[in-house]
């Protein structure tokens, strides 16, 4: 219409319309939820829900995550972290970071396509399509999906293969009706996950959004902090973001182990300081005994 010079009277036809929510009245999933997610028997699904879990990643992100744009983070010998390049090689490039969790579920998921005979590199697609597993082994050159001939998993196949899951693991039943929407969605409802985990973690909310990629508004021209403080501050919402127990388990038990190292330590100590005093008495005594040093009178003690 505004090409053609075409007049239309919006004003007129937005002041007929009932007034809009502006935001989906879908929730995040549970932990529990999440969980029977990531038990779907697709190698894939546990690096792909630990990853979008822990950055709050779009799925169209997919399309451009490669090897080389996550790289992990130690702190004092210890994998803390792992930085996430988000959308590399576009205008809308952002930094974000995944759990250790998340960062070894991709490890295992690069090795097993090394195991398997693919030339995994830095240039390699984080996702990839599946292969036949014994094509190696029987040498048919005619099969479908090779593991030498990897294809990139598009944004599209893996909000596909999250649906699945869903679908498999009983998270999704057909909608009743004049229901329009699920109870949560199936990409975006993980994006929701992160930043409800990260504020209730504590981390700062404008962080959470340059985490997520968003505009703070006039603050992307001022609001600059360096990686160390995004990091510092991301750490907070590790154990929220964090799917498996085992890690809470072992912070817990590496907690109780310095509790007892200290009572230990303590009880050392202790022991020193009564040997020292018996030692100190002994001596005493036989100073007492060879006439050197006289006892104490009863006037004497009391004053």
């Amino acid at each position: 219409c505004d090409m053609a010079d075409v007049h239309v009277p919006w004003a007129k036809i937005t002041r007929g319309l009932p007034r809009a929510k502006r935001f989906a009245d879908d929730r995040a999933p549970t932990l529990q939820e999440i969980r029977k997610i990531a038990e779907y028997p697709d190698r894939r699904i546990k690096p792909v829900i630990c990853t979008m879990v822990s950055t709050g990643i779009r799925v169209g992100a997919w399309d451009y995550l490669r090897y080389e744009h996550i790289t992990p983070i130690e702190r004092e010998g210890k994998l803390v972290a792992a930085k996430v390049l988000v959308y590399a090689g576009t205008s809308d490039w952002y930094i974000t970071f995944m759990t250790a969790e998340a960062y070894r579920e991709v490890e295992v998921w690069m090795n097993f396509r090394k195991q398997c005979g693919e030339k995994v590199t830095s240039d390699s697609w984080v996702m990839r399509d599946l292969w036949d597993t014994e094509a190696a082994v029987r040498k048919n050159m005619h099969t479908v999906g090779l593991v030498t001939m990897p294809k990139k998993l598009s944004s599209i196949g893996v909000k596909r293969l999250i649906e699945r899951a869903l679908w498999a693991q009983g998270l999704r039943k057909d909608l009743e009706e004049g229901k329009k929407r699920h109870e949560f969605a199936t990409c975006h409802s993980l994006r929701k996950y992160f930043k409800t985990r990260c504020e209730l973690a504590g981390v700062k909310p404008i962080n959470v959004e340059n985490l997520m990629g968003h505009s703070t508004g006039i603050s992307d021209a001022y609001y600059r902090p360096n990686e160390s403080e995004l990091l510092d501050d991301y750490r907070r919402a590790i154990d929220s973001l964090t799917i498996d127990d085992t890690r809470k388990l072992k912070i817990e038990v590496e907690s109780l182990r310095a509790d007892i190292s200290e009572l230990e330590q303590k009880n050392k100590r202790i022991e020193e300081l009564e040997r020292k005093q018996r030692e100190f008495e002994t001596a005493f005594q036989s100073l007492i005994d060879s006439g050197m040093v006289k006892p104490y009178t009863e006037a004497e003690r009391k004053d």
